[in-house]
Formats: structure tokens, C-alpha cells, sequence
């Protein structure tokens, strides 16, 4: 009996899921374990198993197509099975070859399109007769020139959208879903047609508020639709600055003797063990500061609850981690479970293991969940002050900026000396200001004096 690969729930708000690219093709042998596809979350880009042995019979969904969750996306024929007799399986929505009639093409173009920032994309409802080039759904029979995805053309059609005007980002150029999304928005903001690859050329001299024409129309300018991840950054992002109460306090520490510290230590390290592979940074002795710290102040451990305020037993301190621009760009916050308990060499590991595996696998849903407090350091980047959002259900996000060399006042003498910033965002309805500058003075005590950090 054929086994049917769905769109896995791979994180806890993951509703629908991209396939960025299969790596395997139909005919493939495939064994339990193999990774089959990166698939784009809500959160991150994943890798998705397979776990049962057999030879891949039909991938159902394209690259770049966006699906719900539980959506049969490939076939797999079982062990002494014809990969050739075997079919979608029944109820399959996501066939993009289906759908000739009409009435069918707008449930189609809508039952996968993902909520955007932007104006969101209309049933198609085809006006008239849409054109007779039906039996060009097939995109092989576009020719070298034009590929197009059949669920891209009908939405084209729909919206009454120029399809030589779109360059597609799907393999090889083929426009699919997306590229008609982005030229369907643009056209509803500014009645533009739009060339994604090259320029955005406005068909009439009227100037629309917000509308891309504002910063002109230089060769460089294109479209870039959303990916699922930045959409729910950019959701995730409002709701955070507009439902908490948002306020900054910023201190500075005096960094000389954890620079000193950290030297110190990295040099034991490497003479006693040198293929250990573990190189002490700044930020893992703010991570332990932090967790130390938060033990010790237990409000800015806390999450507001409507009409109670959720005070939390565990430390696990997120770090932001930037995704490459390869891996769709965007942020994602890896979780160091019990940070006040663990030493600076442990912290250091966890933290290089849950940023390599996020920049190249994608962390799971129990490494990105349960964070009680975040760090965000940009100080590897030379920034020496910024500030954060607070990351809910969080109360508050610490942003470090750069350890820097500069003039300073040590024992009311000048000297040169390592000095860096921090701000705190916090919610005000959890902590207040007093508390938030007792917790950031115990922080100082702790980053001065970062012996205490080694017991």
C-alpha cells in the first residue's frame, strides 16, 4: 500500500509550510531517516524526514509552494510496489495540474495563499471566458521562454496579470504562486505592472500614498514577496509593540577585567585541551550573568497572564540568531534550557551548537519554545547601542551592543579602558522601573567581577 508524505507540524504556531526544495526526485529510493525536503516554517527552514523505506512515486507539491499542514505533499511506493501504478492519493487538494473548470480555479489559487502584511490576494473569480490558452495549463508546453506553474496561471488570469511582465523565482524562472502574489499587491496599491527582476514602471503619473513609486524607479528596484517566516516576524513584531507596554534602561559596564577573564580562560583552555573546539565568547558570560542575575530578581523571570503575573521556576535564557540570506534571512531564538545552572564552558557549547544547527538544519520545536528571558547581541557586528523588542511571552530582552577600547574614567584618573552597553526592553506591566535598575545593577556586580562567574 503507497505511503502518503504529509506537511509536518514542525513547529507549535506552524500552520501551513513551503517546500524550498526536495531533495530527492521521482524513482528515488529513500530509507527511514532520509531527508527528503527543506521545508519553511512559520519560524525557521527545516529539514524533513522520511521514516519508511520505499522508492518515491510522485512529489504532489512544487518548490516555492506554500500548503496546510496534513496536506499530502509526495507518494511513496512500498517495498514490492510499481512507483509507476502508484497515484495521489485520494483528496490530495494541492494538485496543481486539477481544476480545469472555472468555479474550481478560485478555491485552488485561495486554499494556500498565506496571510500578508500586504493586500491580500482575492478569490479568483474568473471573468468570462479567461482566455482560450486552457490547454497551456501544462507548464512544459510554455516553451524555454515562460514557465509558468498552472495554480500561477490561473491566479494570473483571475487578476487580469501580464504574465510577460513577471519573472519567475521558482526552478529555472518558472513563475509560481508567489511571484503572482507580488505582482497582484503592487498592482492593487499602485496599479503597476511589475517586472520583479529589473524595474517597476508606473502606468499613470498619479502619486499614491505608501505606494512603491515614492522612492522612484531605478534599475536596482524589484518586488520581494514575503516568506512565511518574515510574515510571522513581521505579525509576531506588531502584536509585541502594540499589546506591551514597552520601556528601555540602558547601563554601561566596565569590561576590562571580563576581557582579561576571558583571555585568561581561553588560554587554559586551549593548553589543556586543544581539539576540545571550545573558544569562550562575550556573550556566554553575559548568558550566565543574566541566568545568575534573573535567579535573583525572579520578576524579570515572568510572563504577564491577563489578571495574574506567571513568575517562572526555570531560567532559559534565547539568544538571537540570524538566518543567511540562502536559508530565507529572518531571526529565530534557540532556548538554553537551566542557564543558571550550567558553567560558562556549557553555555558556550549549547550556544555554537544551536546557532550552527539553526544556519544549517533548523532547530527544532523543542530547541526555538519555552524561553523565559532573550538576548540580543549585535556587538560582533561593531553596534554599539540599540534596542530590542520584547519577544512574548518574555517580559524582557536584554541588547548588548560591542565590548569597545576607549577613553574612560578608572579611580577618577583617565585611562583607556573596555567599556560596553546594554539596554533593556521590559513590560511595564510586569516590571517596573526600580526593579528593572536592580536587576541591571546586580548584572553590573556580575559582569565587573567575572570570577564570580566561574563558580
Amino acid at each position: 500500500m503507497p505511503i502518503s508524505l504529509t506537511m509536518p507540524r514542525l513547529s507549535d504556531t506552524m500552520e501551513a509550510g513551503t517546500v524550498i526544495k526536495w531533495n530527492v526526485k521521482e524513482g528515488d529510493k529513500v530509507r527511514s531517516g532520509d531527508i527528503v525536503a527543506d521545508i519553511e516554517t512559520d519560524k525557521a527552514t527545516m529539514e524533513m524526514q522520511c521514516f519508511d523505506d520505499g522508492t518515491i512515486a510522485k512529489l504532489l507539491v512544487e518548490p516555492g509552494k506554500q500548503v496546510k499542514v496534513g496536506t499530502p505533499i509526495a507518494v511513496i511506493a512500498a517495498k514490492g510496489e510499481d512507483p509507476a501504478s502508484v497515484g495521489a492519493p485520494s483528496g490530495s487538494a494541492p494538485a496543481p495540474a486539477a481544476a480545469p473548470a472555472p468555479k474550481a480555479a478560485a478555491p485552488a489559487a485561495t486554499s494556500s495563499v498565506p496571510v500578508t502584511p500586504v493586500t491580500p490576494i482575492a478569490p479568483a473569480t474568473p471573468s468570462a471566458p479567461a482566455t482560450p490558452r486552457a490547454p497551456e495549463s501544462n507548464a512544459d508546453a510554455d516553451g524555454p521562454r515562460m514557465r509558468v506553474s498552472p495554480v500561477a496561471r490561473r491566479m494570473a488570469e483571475g487578476e487580469g496579470i501580464d504574465l510577460s511582465s513577471v519573472r519567475g523565482s521558482g526552478p529555472n524562472g518558472r513563475i509560481i504562486k508567489r511571484d503572482i502574489l507580488a505582482a497582484s499587491a503592487n498592482k492593487s496599491a499602485a496599479g503597476a505592472s511589475i517586472d520583479t527582476g529589473t524595474k517597476l514602471a508606473l502606468r499613470q503619473p498619479t502619486v499614491v500614498a505608501g505606494a512603491p513609486s515614492l522612492f522612484g524607479n531605478g534599475p536596482g528596484e524589484r518586488i520581494v514577496a514575503l516568506s512565511g517566516m518574515r510574515q510571522t516576524i513581521a505579525r509576531r513584531l506588531v502584536e509585541s509593540k502594540t499589546s506591551i507596554p514597552h520601556y528601555q534602561v540602558t547601563m554601561r559596564f566596565a569590561m576590562d577585567a571580563l576581557m582579561a577573564k576571558r583571555a585568561e580562560m581561553n588560554d587554559a583552555i586551549a593548553a589543556l585541551a586543544p581539539d576540545a573546539g571550545v573558544k569562550l565568547s562575550v556573550n556566554d558570560f553575559i548568558v550566565r550573568a543574566c541566568a545568575i542575575a534573573m535567579a535573583k530578581h525572579p520578576y524579570i523571570n515572568a510572563s504577564f497572564g491577563g489578571d495574574h503575573i506567571n513568575v517562572h521556576g526555570d531560567v532559559n535564557v534565547g539568544i538571537a540568531i540570524s538566518l543567511p540570506e540562502e536559508r530565507g534571512g529572518g531571526l529565530v531564538v534557540g532556548v538554553i534550557r537551566n542557564a543558571d545552572r550550567k558553567s560558562l564552558r556549557q553555555l558556550s557549547q549549547e550556544s555554537k551548537f544551536l546557532a550552527e544547527k539553526a544556519r544549517t538544519k533548523g532547530l527544532s520545536m523543542d530547541e526555538m519554545s519555552g524561553s523565559t528571558f532573550t538576548i540580543s547581541n549585535l556587538g560582533m557586528f561593531g553596534v554599539e547601542h540599540f534596542t530590542a523588542i520584547i519577544n512574548p511571552p518574555n517580559s524582557a530582552i536584554l541588547a548588548c551592543g560591542a565590548a569597545v577600547e576607549q577613553p574612560v574614567v578608572r579611580n577618577h584618573q583617565l585611562a583607556v579602558g573596555w567599556e560596553m552597553q546594554a539596554t533593556l526592553s521590559l513590560d511595564h506591566r510586569v516590571i517596573d522601573g526600580a526593579m528593572a535598575a536592580d536587576y541591571l545593577k546586580t548584572l553590573k556586580s556580575l559582569i565587573e567581577t567575572p570570577a564570580s562567574l566561574t563558580v
